[in-house]
C-alpha cells in the first residue's frame, strides 16, 4: 500500500509539473485499477495541445469514446469523428448527426469534405446528387463509376440531353461519346445546324464513310451551288449523285447534276424512270426514259404491261427499230391465247417468219410451220423436213425405207440427207447408225462427188462421237483423206494400224505419227513402251517420275556418255535432297568421268561432305570413298593435256579428302592422336574449301587435347570471331593480326549459318575466358627452325615453299621420306609413327591408307620401315 501511495504521489507531482511524457511513462506501468483514473486527464492534455491521435488513444483507453468524438467534431475532423462514433452511436443517430453535418459542409461549398463524409457513411448517393446540384459533373461521373457502374451509360445520356437542352453542345457531345452514342451527338449538331461539328464527330468516331454521309446530308441541307461547293471540297460530288439516286432522292441528284455534272443527267433520268416503273407510274416513267435517250426501254416497259398502243406510239415517234419488238410481244400474247392467225400477222409485220414457224412447231402445228418455211424460209426446207421427220413420230425403219426409196428413184442428195438424219437423238442402235452414215458416204462418193468430202467429214465426226474410230478411219481412207484417217486411228488407240499405214501407205506422215505416239506414251506414262520407241524420252520419263534405277539401267544400255549424264543428274538430285552420301555411293558404283559439266557436282559433293558433322573413326569409309573417287578424277585430268586449272583445283580437293581420311583413321589409335592434331591444324590452310568456322573449331579442339594451349587459344579466338561474323552476316570486323605471316587464307566465304552447335560455342567461350584470366597462355602461334609458323608451307622471310607431309600435313623440312612420284614427301617421324601403328594394330584403315599412298605417290624411295 505504501508503494502504491508513493506511485500516486509521483503521478500527481508529474501532472503538477506538466511533465506529461513522464506521466504517461509511469501510468502505463501501473495496474488498471490505478492507471484508469489518469488516462482521461492525459487525453485531455493531448486534446488541448491538438495532438489528436494521442488524445484519441487515451480517450479510448479511458472508455470515453464520446469525448473523442466531440474532440474531432470540434476540430472539424468529421471523418475521424465518424469512425469513432460508429462504436458508440446507433446507425440512425449516426445518419442523423453526420448526414446533417455533411449537408452543412455541402451548403458551405466544402464539397470534397462532404463527399468524404458521405462515403465514410457508405452513402454515396447524396454525394452524387450534391455534385449534380452544383453541376460538377466530372465528380458526379467519377462516383457513379465507383458505386453505380451499371447506370453509368444511362447517366451520361441523361447529362448529355440535359446539357443539349441548355445549349452546352461540346459538354453534351462528350457525354454522348462517353455513353458510346456518338451518332446522337451528330444528330444534336445537325438539329442545331452545326454541321462542322457534326462532320468532325463523324470523321473522328465513325470513320470516312460516316463523315461522307454527314457531308452528303450537309450538302442536301444547303442545296444549289452551296451544296456543289461543299461536295467538291470533300471530293464527293459524283459519289453524292450516285448515293442520291440509290436512295431515291432524285430532286437533290438533279439539283447537283444541273449545276456541276450535266453528263450525269441521262443516267439520273434512267434511274428515275426505272424507279417510276417499279412504282407503276408508267406515263412519268416513259417521259424519263425519253429524257434519258433510252426510248427502247420505254417501249419494252409498255410491251411488258401489254399497253400496245403506248408501245407502238413511242416506237414510231422515237425508235422505229423497236416496232418489231412491239409486234413480237403482241404475237407472243396472241399465241398464248391461241389466236394463231393474229400472232402470225404480227410476226410477219415484224419480219420474223422464223419465230412464227418456231411457235407453230412448239404448238405441234407442223403443217402451218411447213407452209411458212416453204413460203418465207426456203433455204431451211431440207433442215426442217429432217426435223419434221424425227419429230413427227416416224420410226427408224420408216426413215430407212424412205432413204432407200429416194436412192432407188435416183434422188441421191435426199437419200444422203435422210441417212444422215438418223442420229443418236432418234436412234440408240450403233449398228444402224454405222450402216446409215457409211451408206451416206458411199452415195456421196459415187453420185455427189462435190459433197463427198463434207459428207465424209460429218459421218466420221459422228462415228468418232460414238467411239467407232476404226470405222471412221476406214471411211477417210476411202476418200484419200490420209491425215484425217490417221488422226482417227490414233484417237481410238489403234497405234499399230496408224504406224503401219504411215510407214507403208502414207510415208509423208510417218514422223507426224511417231511424234504423236511419243506424246501419247508420255501423256499416259507408258514408259516401258517408250523404251523401244524413243529411249531418250523414256530416260526423261523415268527421271521425271523418280524411277532412277530403271533410268540408270536403260542409260547403261545407251553407252557410257548417256550413263554418265544421268548418273550426274541423279547425283545432283540426291545432293539437293540431302542425299549426299547416296550420291557418293552412286559415283563410287558408276565412276566419276572428267566431264567439265560434272565438275560443279563434284565440288558440291566435296563441300557437303567437308561440312558434315561425321563421327570420328567411323567416318573413314566415307572419306576414303570420296578420296578414291577424286584420285580417279585427277588421274583422268592428268592424262588430258587440257587439265589446267581444273586439275589443280581437284588436286587440292583430293589432298584435303586424304587428310580427312587419315585423321579419321588416327582417331582409333591413341599413338596417332598427335598426327590427327597436326592434320586438323594443317587443314586450316584449306579453309577456303572447308567451312572456316568448323576448321578453326576442330583445330582448336585437337590443339587443346595435345596441350598446345597457345595454338588452341589463337584458333578458338578466331573461331569465336568467325561465329560472330556469321551471325552478323559480315566479315568486316574480323581481326587478322594473329594469322599474319601464315599460309592460312584470310579472305574466305562465310557459311550461311554456324557449323558448330550453340552449346559447343559456349564451351569454347568459357575455356577462352578461363585461360585469359589465368594469363599463362600467350596469344601467339608457335614457330619452327625457320622462324615461321610451324604449320606454314611458305616461309615469309625467304619465300621458300616446302612440300606438305602426306601423313600430317605439316611442312617437310628435313628427315623426310620421298616417294617415287615427284612432288610428294613425308616427315620421317610421322611416317614411321603411322607405319608402326599399322604394324602393331593391323588396322584395316591404316593398311588402306598405305595402299592408297602407293597408288597416289608411288613407293617410298628411302623408307625407314617397310610395311608388309
Amino acid at each position: 500500500m505504501p508503494s502504491c501511495s508513493r506511485t500516486v504521489k509521483a503521478i500527481e507531482a508529474a501532472i503538477q509539473a506538466k511533465q506529461w511524457p513522464k506521466v504517461v511513462q509511469i501510468v502505463e506501468l501501473q495496474e488498471a485499477s490505478v492507471a484508469s483514473r489518469y488516462y482521461l486527464q492525459i487525453a485531455q492534455h493531448y486534446r488541448a495541445v491538438k495532438n489528436y491521435q494521442l488524445a484519441e488513444k487515451y480517450y479510448l483507453i479511458a472508455e470515453a469514446a464520446q469525448e473523442a468524438v466531440d474532440m474531432y467534431s470540434e476540430a472539424g475532423m468529421m471523418e475521424e469523428a465518424y469512425k469513432i462514433a460508429v462504436s458508440c452511436m446507433s446507425k440512425e443517430e449516426l445518419v442523423r448527426v453526420y448526414g446533417a453535418h455533411a449537408k452543412k459542409l455541402a451548403d458551405e461549398g466544402k464539397l470534397r469534405e462532404a463527399e468524404r463524409l458521405y462515403v465514410a457513411m457508405d452513402q454515396p448517393d447524396p454525394a452524387i446528387n450534391m455534385y449534380k446540384k452544383h453541376r460538377q459533373y466530372d465528380h458526379m461521373i467519377r462516383l457513379m463509376a465507383l458505386y453505380h457502374e451499371e447506370l453509368l451509360v444511362e447517366t451520361h445520356l441523361h447529362l448529355a440531353k440535359e446539357l443539349e437542352s441548355e445549349d452546352h453542345w461540346r459538354q453534351a457531345e462528350q457525354h454522348y461519346i462517353n455513353a458510346g452514342d456518338w451518332k446522337a451527338s451528330i444528330n444534336m449538331y445537325r438539329a442545331h445546324n452545326l454541321w462542322d461539328d457534326a462532320y468532325r464527330v463523324a470523321k473522328t468516331h465513325g470513320g470516312l464513310n460516316a463523315a461522307n454521309q454527314v457531308a452528303y446530308l450537309w450538302a442536301k441541307s444547303l442545296g444549289g451551288e452551296s451544296a456543289v461547293k461543299l461536295l467538291t471540297k470533300f471530293g464527293l460530288l459524283e459519289a453524292a449523285v450516285d448515293y442520291a439516286t440509290d436512295s431515291f432522292t432524285f430532286d437533290f441528284a438533279f439539283d447537283i447534276a444541273r449545276v456541276a455534272l450535266k453528263s450525269k443527267l441521262p443516267e439520273i433520268h434512267l434511274k428515275y424512270a426505272l424507279y417510276l416503273e417499279d412504282e407503276g407510274k408508267y406515263a412519268e416513267a416513259e417521259d424519263e426514259f425519253i429524257k434519258a435517250n433510252r426510248p427502247k426501254e420505254a417501249v419494252l416497259m409498255h410491251v411488258h404491261q401489254q399497253d400496245w398502243d403506248a408501245a407502238q406510239r413511242v416506237a414510231e415517234q422515237h425508235c422505229p427499230d423497236s416496232l418489231a419488238d412491239v409486234f413480237v410481244g403482241q404475237a407472243r400474247v396472241a399465241f398464248e391465247r391461241k389466236n394463231f392467225q393474229q400472232a402470225e400477222t404480227f410476226l410477219l409485220r415484224a419480219e420474223r417468219p422464223d419465230l412464227a414457224a418456231k411457235y407453230y412447231k412448239e404448238a405441234n402445228m407442223w403443217s402451218d410451220a411447213l407452209r411458212l418455211v416453204k413460203e418465207y424460209l426456203p433455204h431451211k426446207l431440207d433442215e426442217f423436213q429432217k426435223e419434221m421427220s424425227s419429230q413427227s413420230g416416224q420410226d427408224i425403219q420408216d426413215l430407212l425405207g424412205q432413204a432407200q426409196s429416194w436412192e432407188q428413184n435416183g434422188e441421191h442428195s435426199r437419200a444422203i440427207m435422210t441417212y444422215l438424219s438418223i442420229t443418236v437423238q432418234n436412234c440408240t442402235d450403233h449398228e444402224v447408225l454405222k450402216r446409215s452414215w457409211s451408206k451416206a458416204v458411199e452415195l456421196a462418193v459415187k453420185f455427189v462427188p462435190d459433197k463427198s468430202l463434207d459428207v465424209t467429214a460429218l459421218a466420221c465426226d459422228r462415228l468418232a462421237h460414238i467411239g467407232c474410230y476404226e470405222e471412221a478411219g476406214k471411211l477417210y481412207m476411202d476418200v484419200d483423206m490420209m491425215k484425217e484417217a490417221l488422226d482417227m486411228f490414233m484417237a481410238g488407240d489403234y497405234w499399230d494400224k496408224a504406224r503401219h499405214i504411215a510407214t507403208n501407205i502414207a510415208p509423208r506422215y510417218e514422223q507426224y505419227v511417231e511424234d504423236a505416239y511419243v506424246d501419247y506414251l508420255k501423256e499416259h506414262n507408258k514408259t516401258e513402251e517408250m523404251r523401244s520407241v524413243d529411249p531418250s524420252s523414256a530416260l526423261k520419263m523415268y527421271m521425271e517420275s523418280g524411277q532412277w534405277d530403271k533410268c540408270l539401267g536403260l542409260a547403261e544400255k545407251q553407252g557410257s556418255k548417256v550413263l554418265a549424264k544421268y548418273v550426274a543428274l541423279y547425283a545432283a538430285h540426291l545432293i539437293k535432297s540431302n542425299g549426299t552420301m547416296a550420291a557418293l555411293q552412286l559415283f563410287t558404283k558408276y565412276g566419276a568421268p572428267a566431264n567439265p559439266q560434272n565438275f560443279n557436282i563434284y565440288k558440291r559433293l566435296c563441300a557437303e561432305i567437308f561440312a558434315a558433322q561425321l563421327g570420328g573413326a567411323s567416318s573413314y569409309h566415307i572419306y576414303s570413298q570420296l578420296r578414291n573417287l577424286l584420285l580417279g578424277l585427277v588421274q583422268q585430268l592428268e592424262a588430258k593435256e587440257s587439265g589446267g586449272a581444273s586439275l589443280k583445283e581437284f588436286q587440292r580437293y583430293l589432298l584435303v579428302t586424304h587428310y580427312f581420311a587419315v585423321r579419321a583413321a588416327c582417331f582409333a589409335h591413341h599413338q596417332l592422336t598427335s598426327i590427327a592434331a597436326k592434320l586438323s591444324v594443317a587443314m586450316l590452310r584449306y579453309s577456303d574449301l572447308i567451312p572456316v568456322d568448323k576448321a578453326f573449331f576442330e583445330a582448336g579442339q585437337m590443339a587443346k587435347a595435345q596441350g598446345w594451349e597457345n595454338m588452341a587459344f589463337v584458333f578458338f579466338n578466331r573461331f569465336l570471331d568467325l561465329s560472330d561474323a556469321i551471325e552478323e552476316g559480315s566479315p568486316d570486323m574480323l581481326d587478322n593480326s594473329d594469322l599474319v605471316d601464315t599460309d592460312i587464307p584470310l579472305e574466305v566465304s562465310l557459311p550461311e549459318k554456324p557449323s558448330i552447335a550453340e552449346d559447343k560455342r559456349e564451351e569454347v567461350k568459357e575455356w577462352v575466358l578461363a585461360v585469359s584470366m589465368d594469363q599463362r597462355v600467350e596469344q601467339v602461334l608457335p614457330q619452327d627452325e625457320r622462324g615461321t609458323y610451324v604449320a606454314s608451307l611458305v616461309s615469309p622471310h625467304t619465300g621458300v615453299m616446302s612440300l606438305p607431309c602426306v601423313v600430317s600435313g605439316f611442312p617437310v623440312l628435313r628427315d623426310k621420306i620421298e616417294f617415287k612420284a615427284p612432288g610428294y614427301a613425308a616427315n620421317k617421324e610421322d611416317w614411321n609413327r603411322l607405319l608402326m601403328a599399322t604394324k602393331t594394330s593391323q588396322s584395316k584403315e591404316c593398311m588402306d591408307i598405305n595402299t592408297f599412298l602407293k597408288h597416289w605417290c608411288g613407293a617410298p624411295t628411302n623408307p625407314t620401315y617397310a610395311f608388309h
